[in-house]
Order: C-alpha cells, then structure tokens, then sequence
C-alpha cells in the first residue's frame, strides 16, 4: 500500500503544504507590483527600460487600443512575438480587455499558423513586422479580422532605433505593414487613454495554449486566470529563499514567453515578484552569459540544453556569474552530469522540475533547502496531488512504473473544442500525463520516459532517459538523445545520436561510445546505431526532438 502524500514530510521548513488561490485575474499581480514598486524596472530590453507604473499604464492603453477596435470579452487574441516588452504589453492588454491570450509560435510555418488561428477562433493577431509575410501567405483562410504589427525597433533605445532598420533591410528582413483597413501599428494602440480593466472572474480563460499535448494533436489546453494565478503562488510558495529579493531579483527571459513554461516561470511570476525581466529574443548562450554578468541575474530558469551550452560556453569559470541563485530546469530530463558542472560553475542550486502545458505548467520540484536527489523531478508542489497508476487507473505499488497523474487548482479545463480528446486526458479532476513515473518512499517522483518514447527491444522495456544520462556521463559527449529504430529481428533497437565536445571531435569513435555504455548498461540496453552530428533537432523552447530524428532515420532506412 502507498503511503499517502509521503512527500509533505519532506517538504522544507516554510513550505506550506497548500496555497490558497485568491479570487483574482491573473492582470492583478502586474496591477499591485506596478502599487508596490512603481519605479522598479519590470523589463529591460537591450538597453530600453519600463518601470512597472510604465508596464501598467502601457498595458491598460493597449487594453483601450483593443477594445476600440472591437475587442470584446472572451474574444481570442493571438500574440506571435518573440520577448521583447511588446509581447507582455500585448498578453496583458489582452488579459485586461477581457479577452483571451492565444500564444504564437513564432516559428510557425504558414500551415500551423493557419491551423492555429482557425483552431481558436482567433479574430485578432498581434504579430512582429518580420513573419507578417507568413500569416499574408494563409490570411484569407483565418478568422482574423484586425491585425496589430509592431517591429523591434519600436521598443529600441536611441540610436539602436534608428540603426536597426538599416541592419533588417541588409538582412532582407520584412518591415512595416500593408496599409490597408484591418491593419493597425501597436504604437498607435498605446496613444490611447488608459482602459478601465476587465473585472474577469478567476475561472475565465485567460490563455489557450496549444500543446501536443498526452495524444499528439496540436490542441489548446483551457488555461484559466485561476490557473495561472495558483502555479505563480506554488512557485513562489516554494521558495522561501526569494523572499528577501521581492522588488530587487533580477530574472532572466531566455525562455520563450510563447511557451507556458517560459510565461509563468519568468514573465509572470518575475511580474509577482517585482523582479527586474531581462528580455532575450533568441536565447543564443552569448547574450545568456552576458546578461547574467551585466545585470547580476539572481533566478535563470531555462531548460537541459541551455544549461548544456552554458557550461560548454569557453572560458565559463573565468565569467562572472555567481550571481545566479535559483535556476529551475525543465521541459526535458536534467542529466545529472549537466546539473553537478552547472553548480560547481555558478554555485547557484540548479533543481529539476517537471510540468506540462496542461498544469499551467509546474506541478513538481526537486526543494529549494532540503536534498536534491539527482535524476529526480522532486516532490508535488503545494496543493498538487500526484499518483502513479497501473492501465486500469490503480496505483501501483510503490517503487514500480506506471503513469504519472497529477491533481490540483493548477490543472486546466480541458481540450478548446474538444471534448473527447478532454475526456482522455483528465478524469475525475486527475490529469493523465501519458509519462511513465515511478515514485520513492520519500514522495520524490522520477520520469522513466513518456510512453509513446520508451523502446520495446526483444522484449524488454528499454528507457531512452536511462541511455542518455550513461551517454552524457562520457566525457567527450555534449548533447545526446536516444530513440527506437525498426529493427527486423527484436521489433526494435537503440540507436543513440551525439553531438561531441570540439575538443574531442574526431578522436572519439562509435566503438568508444559503445564500449564506454557496455561497461555501464546491460548488453539488451547498449544501442547498436550510434551517429555523431552536428546538432540535434530542438524545439522552440530548447527540447531535443526524438521524433524528428525518428522520422529522419526511417526516411534514409
């Protein structure tokens, strides 16, 4: 028998084991930082700045903006921009004018971007001037009736606006915007007065954020303000250790505000905090390092992959970067190895965590004060139950695998017009992640793999996580990702792809590899395909895409 919430024993001191979500949209926590420290920095762009009074009064102008031309509560507002000041000026203008955020990946192609506007019903699109020709090549098969187009320059700081046109057309980059009716410049939605906010109730929608989700099909996930306002209080709840930086941290926006994970970790819960958001367009590992050195950066969520380029970064131990204090690591699996160079660099606590779209995203962390057990994705935060179930729904005893469930004020309403793909996912108020977990005595849970990843070699059940932490323990090894290739005789097999460290590339071979993982794995588990590359497939958020390189094998197979 599973002993229940084991996990609350082992929760640090001042960590309460549930938060109480207030009534309240999520605009609000902009609204009482912009009260609290109206002349704090809230964003810092490239040498431009806003106050959080700025922030406020931008937000609620572009709010009017939106409303005057024809925005109206519970409409869908896309946003597909990178970070930069407008992105969050627009999210909340949007929050503030009633209206629902829809985020944009800004690497759409036409189809997805086409997919994703007709999916949510998206009547307005706020957009940078460079992709405007990819939404122009599918507008006339979109919803969208107003289009609001904002370029970089329009939050440069003198002369960066005045050079920065010139730098795009040498680029060949696309500038301004068709000038014909539905189609409006986003400095021109902030002439107006400031609007009197929405009074949204707590279990609105707030954000629709698309995800593959637990099946595969890019779907909305039904984020309400009560939602997003209970991940921001579990984060914040559990780390004490913050506290005395409220209206003085200094958090890093590497990660991409499109991606929830990026939105809630460092945009609004760095906009709770009253926190300094230093904005990165693209997190290129250059301009991370040398924004924690210039503006002594306190908290630096991101994901494996950026702390893997941080610690490849040349000469790393030379730059000062002792600043960082908390970094929260997720998306994809933390190899242990990244983790103990990542802390012995910056000797900042560096926790692996775990969400998913779904949980607004956050559901789990390794603690701030108490042991970190590498390879762990930590214990549920407050208020968020977890179980590992059998097929059936049965938890399973403890110590064995099956799939993770999560419960709590965090989890979202369901699919956007889809309500079979709900009744999937979510039963009973539980959450069906479709990841394959095994949890400890002490209530620290460990992602195995997601089951549509996990290898069926010969019959036995093989982890491409387990593979990978061994690959990454190789000195020579960068990157790694492993996945399962048709195989004619064990129905499957493991094949590893690897980027190698420069100063070991064409002095280690495949042999090395291989004998390096037979004298740590069990023979059935070493993989048989090893290919060294380049670069490995990512996501927009810095995820490793073993499906990607699945696809690739089996084309050239």
């Amino acid at each position: 028998m599973v002993k229940e919430k084991p996990w609350l024993a082992h929760y640090d001191p001042s960590v309460p084991h549930e938060v109480e979500v207030p009534s309240i949209p999520l605009w609000r926590f902009l609204e009482d930082s912009a009260r609290r420290f109206p002349n704090q920095v809230a964003l810092e762009f490239l040498g431009k700045t806003l106050t959080y009074q700025e922030l406020w009064d931008k937000s609620r102008r572009f709010a009017q903006g939106l409303r005057e031309l024809g925005v109206k509560p519970g409409d869908r507002v896309a946003v597909m921009l990178p970070n930069t000041p407008q992105f969050v000026i627009a999210f909340y203008g949007a929050l503030l004018a009633g209206g629902v955020g829809v985020n944009v990946n800004p690497l759409y192609t036409p189809r997805e971007l086409r997919h994703q506007l007709q999916d949510a019903g998206a009547e307005t699109l706020v957009i940078l001037d460079h992709l405007l020709p990819r939404f122009l090549e599918v507008e006339r098969e979109t919803p969208v009736k107003r289009v609001v187009v904002t370029g970089i320059k329009d939050f440069l700081p003198f002369p960066k606006n005045l050079l920065y046109p010139l730098k795009a057309r040498k680029d060949r980059l696309p500038l301004g915007f068709p000038r014909r009716e539905g189609f409006h410049a986003f400095l021109d939605l902030l002439k107006r007065p400031p609007a009197t906010p929405h009074a949204s109730d707590p279990e609105d929608l707030a954000l629709l954020q698309y995800t593959g989700g637990t099946t595969g099909i890019s779907k909305g996930a039904m984020l309400t303000h009560k939602n997003l306002v209970a991940n921001v209080l579990q984060i914040d709840a559990w780390d004490s250790t913050s506290r005395d930086l409220l209206g003085k941290g200094v958090m890093l926006g590497a990660l991409p505000f499109f991606h929830v994970y990026g939105m809630t970790v460092a945009m609004n819960y760095g906009l709770y905090s009253g926190y300094k958001i230093v904005l990165l367009p693209r997190p290129e590992i250059h301009a991370v390092v040398e924004a924690i050195e210039k503006h002594g950066v306190t908290h630096f969520p991101g994901v494996p992959t950026l702390y893997v380029a941080f610690n490849n970064f040349p000469g790393i131990e030379k730059r000062n970067v002792k600043s960082i204090r908390i970094c929260l690591s997720g998306a994809a699996p933390l190899p242990v190895e990244v983790a103990k160079r990542f802390e012995e660099i910056t000797g900042a606590r560096l926790l692996e965590g775990y969400g998913l779209s779904e949980a607004s995203p956050v559901t789990h962390s390794n603690p701030v004060l108490g042991p970190v057990k590498k390879g762990s994705i930590g214990m549920p935060l407050p208020s968020v139950e977890a179980k590992v179930v059998d097929e059936e729904g049965k938890e399973v005893p403890l110590g064995e695998v099956g799939e993770l469930i999560v419960k709590g004020p965090n989890v979202m309403k369901g699919y956007w017009n889809r309500p079979e793909e709900t009744q999937k996912a979510l039963k009973d108020g539980w959450l069906f992640t479709g990841d394959l977990a095994r949890m400890d005595e002490d209530g620290y849970f460990y992602i195995v793999d997601r089951k549509k990843d996990m290898i069926i070699a010969g019959g036995y059940n093989i982890y491409p996580r387990e593979v990978e932490e061994v690959l990454y323990g190789h000195e020579a090894v960068q990157e790694a990702a492993v996945v399962g290739v048709p195989d004619p005789y064990r129905g499957e097999t493991v094949a590893a792809f690897i980027v190698l460290k420069e100063a070991y590339r064409g002095k280690v071979t495949e042999k090395d590899i291989e004998a390096f993982c037979r004298a740590n794995l069990a023979a059935y588990k070493v993989p048989r395909i090893i290919q060294f590359r380049e670069g490995l497939p990512k996501s927009s958020v810095g995820k490793i895409l073993r499906r990607e390189l699945r696809d690739e094998f089996a084309k050239k197979a």
